[in-house]
């Protein structure tokens, strides 16, 4: 049913359920994973040109870190046996991983949500959310306890 599976990660704590479900069915379908990392490049910076050097310093570290999250699922994934392609791309989260979607002819998306509610998920949206409501394939949401 699922031969390519989606993960787009940044890494964090409330990612990592998302991760071992990925793994779990990219491991019970014998798919192949496909780890995406995005790095959340503005379009454009206020006051600031093109090579601004702090800005190009902090995407690069942005981008490190990228293949440090993607570095440790592709780990996990290999010690299943599991056959993993893994991307760092910088761009606009939910658009970049949409594209990468449909450019790799993924089955299934799976993301984690960080159970934010209230305020804090009105004023800092959801990447997941805009996934979900943009995407033609399935996406599987993976909850996590809500912040206290």
């Amino acid at each position: 049913m699922f031969d390519r599976i989606l993960i787009p990660t940044d890494g964090s704590d409330p990612s990592k359920p998302a991760v071992e479900m990925a793994l779990n069915l990219a491991e019970s379908h014998d798919a192949t994973l496909h780890v995406l990392y995005i790095v959340d490049q503005p379009t454009s910076v206020s006051g600031m040109g093109e090579g601004f050097s702090g800005l190009d310093d902090l995407l690069d570290a942005l981008e490190e870190r990228g293949q440090q999250a993607t570095k440790a699922v592709v780990e996990q994934a290999r010690e299943r046996d599991i056959e993993t392609t893994a991307a760092v791309r910088r761009g606009n989260p939910h658009d970049d991983i949409l594209s990468y979607a449909e450019d790799n002819d993924i089955d299934v998306i799976v993301m984690g949500t960080h159970g934010r509610t209230g305020v804090k998920r009105a004023l800092l949206g959801s990447v997941t959310e805009n996934v979900v409501r943009h995407s033609e394939i399935p996406v599987l949401t993976v909850h996590r306890d809500p912040e206290e």
